[in-house]
């Protein structure tokens, strides 16, 4: 099956540059370029991408704004992956917030990019889990105390997914998270699928997220 890409950027060499690297990649193919936020709302109606690689600053309308009109409607499937220059950019914290899978250095390399794009677009592991590990934990400190409806939702979850919630939190894949619980790798899966829908959540990143905000889990050694 192969991967529909969208890229927004405001610099042409940018999204030049990232269109041959991934129209070079088996399994991925560029289906068009957006030269600003309301540009790549339109053409991810008009093209419907699997995932919009999405430069967060843009004129006219901006990536995270953008980001949130492209997977708020009800059934939305593309996943939005940031692109940012510096890892600790307060916007990428408010770009995972309305709804991006991800982000990713603009100066990643050309496998970084092609792994970055495949992973957002399985929607089955945190993006590079250290580095958004620490993006959210030190944004999250930044936060008001966490919100009553958001916490009590936490109590649709079992025991046992709870825990599974707090382990994605802090960047586990599923067969970490398998060894670590003494499960088959099978039986995480099914936990993930069961919190992600439980809270309404698109992906492990929205998770992660979820179980900071709400506080479920605690910034600690940043």
């Amino acid at each position: 099956m192969t991967i529909r890409v969208l890229i927004a950027d405001d610099q042409m060499m940018v999204r030049q540059g990232f269109t041959v690297l991934l129209n070079a990649e088996p399994g991925i193919e560029v289906v068009g370029q957006a030269v600003d936020g309301l540009d790549a709302v339109a053409k991810v109606a008009e093209l419907g991408p699997d995932v919009v690689l999405m430069d967060i600053r843009m004129p006219v309308l901006g990536g995270i704004d953008a980001t949130r009109r492209i997977t708020e409607p009800a059934g939305a499937t593309v996943k939005v992956l940031v692109l940012t220059t510096f890892d600790l950019d307060e916007y990428v914290y408010e770009a995972l917030r309305a709804g991006a899978s991800g982000f990713l250095l603009k100066d990643a390399s050309a496998a970084e990019l092609v792994q970055a794009v495949r992973v957002v677009a399985a929607g089955d592991a945190l993006l590079a889990p250290n580095i958004t590990k620490r993006l959210i934990a030190e944004f999250s400190r930044l936060t008001d105390a966490p919100r009553a409806p958001l916490k009590d939702r936490v109590g649709d979850l079992t025991e046992r997914e709870t825990e599974v919630l707090s382990l994605i939190a802090q960047g586990l894949s599923n067969a970490e998270i398998a060894t670590r619980l003494v499960v088959a790798e099978q039986t995480v899966k099914t936990h993930v699928s069961r919190i992600l829908v439980k809270l309404g959540l698109r992906d492990r990143t929205q998770a992660a997220v979820f179980a900071y905000e709400t506080g479920l889990v605690r910034p600690t050694g940043y």
